[in-house]
């Protein structure tokens, strides 16, 4: 072991070092957090992806899909700033393909209904003639 101060070898036993007198055993000395771990895990947006892709729209879930596949594997190499940017894009390409597929829903469901107004308009009866009078 090694003194942090002077880097002097200690024995591994040791309370203090021998050379400048720096305590070894700190306890009241803040551990510094693991800068490699992640403050908080990152979603992938998988299952968002899939559904859009199979509900909505087909070309825009596919890429959700791809960016939603790596970010677990950026996650495992270390790499939590890439994990955090594909898991924006995948919830970007999800709500892309969401609004693709929501948007023709709509304008579909509007024309139908203008469609079955305009029918029932079309299919009532004429109003009865205004009775003829000679006066």
């Amino acid at each position: 072991m090694f003194c942090p101060k002077c880097g002097q070898e200690v024995s591994g036993d040791a309370d203090k070092c021998y050379s400048c007198g720096e305590p070894l055993n700190n306890p009241q000395a803040p551990r510094q957090p693991d800068a490699g771990a992640p403050a908080e895990p990152v979603q992938n947006n998988l299952v968002w992806a899939i559904l859009t892709t199979i509900f909505c729209c087909l070309p825009f879930g596919i890429v959700a899909i791809v960016y939603a596949a790596q970010v677990d594997g950026k996650t495992a190499s270390g790499d939590h700033a890439g994990a955090l940017e594909a898991s924006k894009k995948a919830k970007t390409w999800s709500f892309v393909a969401f609004l693709c597929g929501l948007i023709p829903m709509v304008l579909y469901a509007i024309l139908m209904i203008i469609g079955l107004v305009a029918g029932a308009i079309a299919e009532q009866p004429p109003a009865p003639p205004a009775p003829f009078n000679n006066f």
